[in-house]
């Protein structure tokens, strides 16, 4: 073999390698934009679930406040009653 044949063996494997990091390179890349977008889709996922418990509380925390307040108004009301009961006694 030449010296010219050494020296396109050379540039092939050259090609060769360069071409192959090119594709690792490539490959890096994708690999980290599919493990990106699976981290973004988690997070939102992750935050969806907390709005959804946030809402839930707040519905139970308003459900709560009616229970509460319907309680007292009936309470009032009978209180009310029990005091308008007892004037007409008086009376």
């Amino acid at each position: 073999m030449g010296w010219n044949g050494m020296e396109k063996e050379k540039k092939e494997k050259k090609e060769k390698k360069e071409k192959k990091e090119k594709k690792e390179k490539k490959e890096k890349k994708e690999k980290k934009k599919k493990k990106e977008k699976k981290e973004k889709k988690k997070k939102k996922e992750k935050k969806k679930k907390k709005e959804k418990k946030e809402k839930k509380k707040k519905k139970e925390k308003k459900k709560k406040k009616e229970k509460k307040e319907k309680k007292e108004k009936k309470e009032k009301k009978e209180k009310k009653e029990k005091k308008e009961k007892k004037e007409k006694k008086e009376k």
